[in-house]
């Protein structure tokens, strides 16, 4: 059965009469300086603005090739030193590329150090040891937590101009019995056990609500917080290009507090658990470009800290353009959540492509009270889906317990969205009715084979012009009870 929706102004009232809601309680955000998109020119100028704003980092034409300084590439001899000695070296003369040539070089953390462009050879791979010992502790970030921790096995901290690069793969060396297991999912080799990492997850988020010093958060060995694959922490200049990331940890690339991000012709593929692909977290200026994604969690989810730490430094993840993607399994293929504390706003993600019965939601926008957090000024166009498993657009402003921070959720707008074979819903929401999300309007979209078009509860100004949905079956639309 085919239903054409919201092309008749009759239809839309009757679909929308259980969308309509309470004012918007102000109290619990800001919304002072808030307008809205009007006409698709506006987010499109926004964007070619964003777009301006960033640029790829340069080098000295200066090559440091690790071999040189002692490194073996027969995927057994350690290097981590070599790895260290190359990247001071090229450092402290000025900066170029430390060169990776053809090999498989084993390796414990690597410390990127400004003006490095750590460079991978073609078909080389960055193997990283299982040891734990070989990681050692920095001052990091958990799930948007602070802390002390291992250092993620590629890792800078307030460096300028960094950059991984070429036809190489970054191999994490992560599976079920390494790494992996300390989740305690039975799925990943886990054994549920005291002391494995939901007890110091659970001891890591005590912390954050009692707002200690980060720095007295020391965690490590015996704790099982597994570290990140690629984490640059108050960085500028960054750019990951045309690299293979398999394996990880954990979260695969997470810059952490950066500006003037490229992200581009990254491949990542990783089906461990909190295996997201690219994790940009309170960072500005990011371009995430021509990537390939098939992960174990979200493809691409950005972030800006959980609950007190969020809010603390309040610094939001903004101005960050998705474009020319492929996401395949994952929980998600555009994300903006959970930990969101210190908000998102200005996202744009357009000619991106996304195919698997793997993958849960195309967007998706998760939060809840004990994040707070504004989240506006979403843009997406031009989505290719091949098929999905739950939810086209999805809104969850119930994620995880609930608190004293209601989220804001407006002014988002999805344009040209193409579903061939659609999941169990076309949109999904579910909000407070004191924060209903404000302003979500789907244009010249086709959903086929949706089985139930719309489930909804808290929406204010919703706008469908030209949207299509193919039912699977005679279920109407429902409302959250």
């Amino acid at each position: 059965m085919r239903l054409s929706f919201f092309k008749q102004l009759p239809v839309l009232s009757l679909l929308l009469v259980f969308l309509s809601t309470a004012c918007h309680d102000a109290k619990h955000q800001d919304i002072a300086d808030y307008t809205p998109w009007h006409s698709v020119d506006e987010p499109l100028a926004e964007l070619e603005r964003v777009r301006q704003q960033i640029s790829a980092p340069t080098f000295p034409d200066r090559d440091f090739v690790i071999t040189d300084f002692g490194a073996v590439g027969d995927g057994t001899t350690l290097n981590t030193e070599a790895f260290k000695k190359a990247i001071e070296t090229c450092h402290t003369s000025g900066g170029g590329r430390v060169v990776v040539p053809f090999g498989t070089f084993l390796t414990g953390a690597i410390y990127l150090k400004s003006n490095v462009n750590l460079h991978l050879a073609d078909s080389t791979t960055i193997l990283f040891s299982r040891d734990s010992t070989q990681y050692p502790m920095v001052f990091t970030r958990w799930e948007g937590m602070e802390l002390i921790n291992y250092s993620a096995l590629i890792y800078a901290y307030g460096e300028e101009n960094i950059a991984i690069t070429g036809i190489g793969t970054l191999d994490g060396n992560a599976d079920n019995n390494h790494w992996w297991w300390w989740n305690g999912a039975e799925r990943f080799g886990g054994r549920k056990h005291i002391g494995y990492q939901k007890v110091a997850r659970d001891s890591l988020h005590v912390l954050n609500d009692q707002q200690t010093d980060p720095k007295t958060r020391v965690f490590g060995d015996g704790y099982y917080l597994r570290p990140n694959f690629i984490q640059p922490y108050l960085c500028k200049n960054v750019r990951i290009a045309d690299v293979k990331v398999i394996n990880s940890p954990m979260w695969n690339i997470n810059p952490v507090l950066c500006e003037n991000v490229i992200v581009e012709h990254v491949k990542v593929i990783s089906h461990g658990p909190n295996n997201d692909g690219c994790n940009p977290e309170s960072s500005k200026n990011v371009l995430i470009s021509h990537c390939y994604f098939d992960t174990g969690d979200d493809c691409i989810a950005i972030k800006s800290g959980r609950d007190g730490d969020g809010r603390r430094i309040g610094i939001p993840s903004e101005n960050i353009i998705i474009e020319h993607c492929y996401m395949k399994d994952g929980h998600g293929g555009v994300v903006i959540g959970s930990e969101v504390s210190g908000g998102a706003r200005n996202i744009f993600a357009l000619n991106n492509t996304m195919d698997s019965p793997q993958l849960d939601r195309v967007l998706r926008l998760k939060t809840s009270s004990s994040r707070g957090g504004i989240i506006e000024h979403i843009f997406m166009k031009d989505t290719k889906v091949g098929t999905y498993k739950e939810a086209a657009v999805r809104f969850n402003m119930f994620y995880e317990k609930p608190g004293d921070f209601l989220p804001t959720i407006r002014n988002i707008w999805v344009e040209n969205m193409e579903v061939e074979r659609g999941g169990k819903y076309g949109i999904l929401i579910n909000a407070y009715e004191e924060s209903p999300v404000q302003d979500f309007r789907m244009v010249n979209s086709t959903m086929h084979g949706v089985r139930t078009p719309i489930k909804a509860n808290n929406v204010r100004n919703m706008t469908m012009e030209n949207v299509d949905m193919d039912e699977k079956s005679l279920e109407k639309t429902e409302e959250f009870k």
